[in-house]
C-alpha cells in the first residue's frame, strides 16, 4: 500500500470502530486476531452453556480475551468495572489455567477510565497472571497495520482506486441513484452557495487524499449533469437526500484523527451510506454525486470568513 492508501485504510478502520457496538466490534477483533495469531480460537455462545466467559483464546499460550463494546462507554464506566470483575471470575472458574488476560474494549479512541485500569491491574496482581491489560481500538489498529495489504483490506473493506474512480459508468450511476432515492429524506432549508473549493476543503478538515478523490469526481460533473438534465426532479431529490445524510452525520461529529482530518470520517461514511453494496466500482458514481453537492454547499460547510 502507498502512504495515501494506508491513511485512507486507517480512516475506514476508524469508521468501523465507531459503528462497532456489541457483536460488530467482536467480529472486528476476531478477524484481526485470526490473521495475526494462527493459534487464536474464537469462542461463540453455544446453547445453554454460553461461551463460558471466554470470547477467544490462544490455548498454547493460555492467553484469554473478553470483549465489551457498549454503545457509549464514556457514560457507563461503573458497568465496565462490574463486568470486568464478574466476567473474569467466571472465566477463571471455567478456564483455571489463565496466564494472560486481556479485556478487549471499544473506547472509540477516547481512552480508558483510570478506575478500570486499577481494577484490571488488581486482577492481574491478585491472580498472579504473567500479563494483562486492555486492548483498545488503538491496539487493534496497530495489530491490523502490521498485517499484509490483502488482510488489511479484508478488515477495512475495499479502498477506492483513483483509476477506476476516474471512469463514470452510467449503468452503475443509475443503480447508485436508484439506491439513494430510496433513502429517507431529512428536510434541510438553505440556499445554494458556490464556495472557494480549496478553502472549503481546509475548513472542513478534509485530507489531501480525500481532496484528490473529490477533484476526480468534480471532473465528471459535466457527464453527471447531462445524465440528470432530462429529469427535472432528480437533481433536487438527490440534493435533499445527500444533504440529509450529511446533516445526520454532522450532528454527531467525530474527533480529529491523528492527522487532524475529522472531515474524512464524514466523507467516507457518506460514500458508505450511498453505496448499494460494499464494492469498489460503485464509488466513482457516489464520489461524483458528492462532489456535485459539495460544490454547491449542500454537503460540508462554507467557511463563513470567506466571501466569494
Amino acid at each position: 500500500m502507498t502512504t495515501q492508501e494506508k491513511a485512507l485504510a486507517r480512516t475506514l478502520f476508524k469508521l468501523k470502530v465507531h459503528e462497532g457496538d456489541g457483536d460488530k466490534y467482536e467480529n472486528i477483533f476476531t478477524e484481526i486476531m485470526n490473521y495475526e495469531e494462527p493459534d487464536f480460537q474464537q469462542i461463540k455462545p453455544w446453547g445453554p452453556i454460553g461461551d463460558r466467559k471466554n470470547d477467544g483464546y490462544i490455548q498454547s499460550k493460555e492467553i484469554y480475551f473478553q470483549v465489551y463494546a457498549p454503545e457509549d462507554i464514556r457514560n457507563n464506566y461503573p458497568a465496565v468495572i462490574t463486568k470486568l470483575e464478574t466476567d473474569f471470575a467466571g472465566l477463571k472458574k471455567q478456564w483455571p489455567n489463565v496466564k494472560e488476560f486481556y479485556f478487549v474494549i471499544n473506547d472509540k479512541f477516547h481512552g480508558v477510565n483510570p478506575d478500570s485500569e486499577k481494577t484490571l491491574a488488581n486482577i492481574v496482581k491478585t491472580h498472579k497472571l504473567t500479563k494483562g491489560g486492555f486492548l483498545t481500538p488503538k491496539d487493534l489498529e496497530n495489530k491490523l497495520f502490521k498485517l499484509s495489504d490483502d488482510q488489511i483490506i479484508a478488515v477495512t473493506g475495499f479502498l477506492p482506486d483513483t483509476n477506476s474512480v476516474s471512469n463514470l459508468d452510467f449503468a452503475i450511476l443509475t443503480e447508485v441513484i436508484a439506491f439513494i432515492m430510496k433513502l429517507p429524506i431529512v428536510p434541510v432549508v438553505g440556499k445554494i452557495e458556490f464556495p472557494d473549493w480549496d478553502e472549503k476543503i481546509k475548513f472542513n478538515k478534509l485530507s489531501p487524499w480525500t481532496k484528490c478523490y473529490l477533484e476526480i469526481g468534480a471532473q465528471k460533473l459535466g457527464a453527471l449533469n447531462q445524465f440528470i438534465s432530462n429529469q427535472s426532479f432528480l437533481a433536487d431529490s438527490l440534493q435533499e437526500k445527500l444533504s440529509g445524510i450529511y446533516q445526520g452525520l454532522k450532528a454527531n461529529p467525530p474527533e480529529d484523527n491523528e492527522q487532524g482530518f475529522s472531515g474524512d470520517f464524514i466523507f467516507w461514511e457518506m460514500v458508505k451510506q450511498c453505496s448499494p453494496k460494499n464494492e469498489a466500482h460503485f464509488e466513482s458514481a457516489i464520489i461524483t454525486i458528492i462532489a456535485k453537492y459539495f460544490e454547491s454547499c449542500d454537503v460540508f460547510e462554507k467557511n463563513p470568513d470567506i466571501t466569494v
